[in-house]
Formats: structure tokens, sequence, C-alpha cells
């Protein structure tokens, strides 16, 4: 997760409380979708940005994942994720999704 989208993420959580912020990752593989999750939650493992050593314990979701994908709109979730999803290795995702999700989420 870029410095920027870091900094986004934490004024929010300030503006609004963590417990009201909802994060959606759509990173292609889940090595990457799991690193920024653990940024929104434990803190940027990187310690590069703003969120170095802040643990924000936010809900963090893939855009893949189940519990997301059944709030859509099933033709709108097809025309915009439909084909990415058939070459990506959900199962890998969801996996380091909630691995992240069960060790660092508060919310």
């Amino acid at each position: 997760m870029d410095l920027e989208n870091q900094k986004r993420v934490k004024d929010l959580a300030e503006k609004h409380g963590p417990e009201n912020i909802l994060v959606i990752l759509g990173a292609a593989e889940g090595e990457a979708a799991g690193i920024a999750a653990e940024t929104v939650t434990a803190g940027d493992p990187t310690y590069a940005g703003p969120l170095t050593g802040v643990q924000l314990g936010l809900s963090v979701y893939h855009v893949c994942e189940e519990e997301i994908k059944s709030l859509l709109d099933p033709a709108v979730y097809d025309e915009q994720i439909g084909m990415m999803e058939m070459v990506l290795d959900v199962d890998d995702i969801v996996s380091e999704m909630s691995a992240i999700r069960d060790e660092h989420t508060k919310y």
C-alpha cells in the first residue's frame, strides 16, 4: 500500500473511528493482499509509511471474498471483476486475508 493511501486510511480512521471503517482490497495475489491487510491492521510492515507502528485493527477484506462478493450486484461484479477473478488464486487470497483478520483485526 503506497504512502498516500496509508495516510488516507489513517486520516479516515481518526475522523470516523476505526470501528466504522471497512477496507476492501483488490490486489492480484495473496501476498500483496496480505501485506496491505497487515498494513491497515497491525501497521506498516515495511516501516516506511504513516501507518508504521500504528495498529488500527481495521476490518479488511478482498473484493473476491464471498463476504463482499455476496453483497454486490452479480451483473456488476461479473462486468468489473469476473474476468480477473478467473485468473486469480482466490483460495490463496482468502487464506492470506483470513489469517491477517484472525491475528490483527479488532473490529
